[in-house]
């Protein structure tokens, strides 16, 4: 009888403690709507930020040397941990102010374990990290325009969010399959954009970017880990078919910035400031081409 009960007292706890963690503080939101990429104000300059899990902490690397020289987009396109940083970043964010969120971030405060539905991480802590940074703002009220790639799961197919709720739209761009639960906006289920586009240069084209910088944090296949789990062999497989799509979407680049990184993706939360550093290293090594660009475009 005092087993049952212990038993018992440890599911009732088991239930409160998750019920807690998936408690979202903004409800009251607009949910983004997918919709074809189109075309913003003058995007002369473009700033995509791929996917690559916490390897997309280099990003906060590209943009703090882009800042020192000056350098601002007129549009950032994010996938995955693309959009979680290009988000903050649209939102107004510095790149000092990135960093320190970034070497805060514990993975704790965005990763709510839940019982397994369609994945055993639910996402609203991320949905509501990014809400709470951006005091719930919608992504047609960011000072910079930004697009968040998301895929349809249903029909396979990419989805822009460009208006609708931030957090959300991230939360959705992030949902990597196996791993995070889908996420149901409008009757429809997205997951992880990285499926489709890893490093979306192709929407900063279709949005008018004259000229595209783009920042590839995908991992070649041979620096993964040997597979020693269902999850790994699923996640090595969506890094196989990731690394290929990426190859074609950067060479529609104007520039391409690749981090010299060997982080495994999905862990790797102690090493943010390797990543950082290494996204320092690889953008003022494209700095060159960059200021050429530029120049050229004012002549």
């Amino acid at each position: 009888m005092r087993v049952a009960s212990v038993v018992r007292l440890f599911l009732v706890l088991c239930v409160i403690l998750l019920h807690a963690c998936s408690t979202i503080q903004f409800r009251d939101i607009i949910p983004p709507v997918a919709a074809p990429a189109a075309a913003v104000t003058r995007p002369h300059l473009a700033l995509v930020l791929g996917g690559g899990g916490t390897r997309g902490f280099a990003h906060v690397g590209v943009i703090k040397v882009l800042e020192a020289q000056g350098i601002r987009p007129d549009l950032v396109v994010g996938t995955s941990a693309g959009s979680f940083v290009g988000a903050l970043y649209a939102g107004g964010y510095h790149a000092t102010d990135l960093e320190a969120i970034a070497l805060e971030l514990e993975a704790s405060s965005i990763r709510d374990v839940t019982f397994p539905n369609r994945g055993f991480v639910k996402g609203e802590l991320l949905q509501d990290f990014i809400n709470r940074k951006l005091d719930n703002r919608s992504i047609e009220d960011l000072p910079l325009p930004l697009a968040v790639v998301a895929t349809e799961l249903s029909s396979g197919t990419l989805a822009v969010f460009t208006k609708g709720n931030t957090g959300m739209a991230v939360r959705a761009s992030s949902s990597i399959p196996g791993i995070f639960q889908p996420v149901r906006i409008h009757d429809k289920d997205y997951v992880d954009g990285g499926l489709l586009s890893p490093v979306p240069v192709n929407v900063a084209r279709e949005m008018g970017a004259d000229i595209v910088i783009a920042v590839d944090v995908t991992r070649e296949p041979e620096d993964s880990p040997a597979p020693t789990s269902t999850i790994d062999v699923l996640l090595q497989a969506i890094v196989i078919m990731e690394n290929l799509i990426a190859a074609k979407e950067t060479a529609e680049a104007n520039v391409v910035i690749r981090p010299a990184l060997q982080l495994s993706g999905l862990q790797g939360f102690d090493d943010k400031q390797i990543a950082i550093s290494a996204g320092e290293r690889a953008a003022s090594d494209a700095l060159p081409l960059i200021k050429r660009l530029l120049g050229s475009q004012h002549r």
